[in-house]
């Protein structure tokens, strides 16, 4: 992954990854005097206070935008249940106290149109492509009684699904709970019948994932 580019300030540094940008917009719609595209530099970490500001960043679902603060304020921590959103026509939002191999993360969206070019992670291909899938799927028989507080691995199946082990809660788009389970794959061919799960179908489609 290419290195997050920092913006310091007086109380927080705000760190931002472009490459696992969504474009949700919550920063510049929240905070437009901090974070304003259209500016250079686009960020100004003191045009507001660094809890607004950290605040805000923890709303970012692709984890694009990170901070640390200076002014003896607390660090984002993980919550405490680990969670897959899927999200209408677009990725799976996942957050909680998340590992994929020695890094550690508390907010990703990954890919689940097979389009990425920053695969496991989101790039807003899936717009481009047109990728149309449900976030509103229909619970499924996975329901078992999960730990709180556990962490969860992230594993990237080369040429095939992610696979999560560890508790994890996935719910709708609308939060409805979907699946309750210690081991999942999620689709990121875009393939499946069974999305956001995997079905195997990304072996016919000839599915690869080089870039992971």
């Amino acid at each position: 992954m290419a290195k997050p580019r920092s913006y310091l300030g007086t109380d927080i540094e705000i760190s931002f990854e472009m490459s696992r940008c969504i474009h949700a917009r919550n920063c510049f719609l929240s905070l437009p005097q901090v974070f304003d595209p259209s500016r250079r530099p686009w960020v100004a970490p003191d045009a507001a206070p660094a809890e607004e500001i950290a605040a805000m960043i923890r709303t970012c679902p692709s984890g694009a935008l990170t901070y640390r603060r200076l002014d003896g304020g607390g660090e984002e921590r993980p919550k405490p249940i680990n969670r897959v959103r899927v999200q209408e026509n677009g990725p799976v939002e996942l957050s909680g106290d998340l590992r994929m191999g020695e890094e550690r993360f508390t907010r990703m969206t990954l890919c689940r149109c097979g389009q990425s070019a920053n695969k496991p992670f989101c790039d807003h291909s899936h717009v481009k492509a047109g990728f149309t899938a449900t976030g509103e799927p229909a619970p499924s028989d996975k329901d078992s009684e999960t730990q709180v507080g556990e962490a969860l691995e992230v594993r990237p199946v080369p040429n095939g699904p992610v696979g999560l082990v560890g508790p994890v809660e996935v719910t709708s788009g609308t939060g409805a709970r979907i699946a309750r389970a210690e081991k999942l794959f999620l689709c990121r061919c875009g393939q499946s019948a069974n999305k956001p799960f995997c079905d195997g179908s990304h072996k016919p489609a000839g599915f690869t994932t080089e870039r992971d």
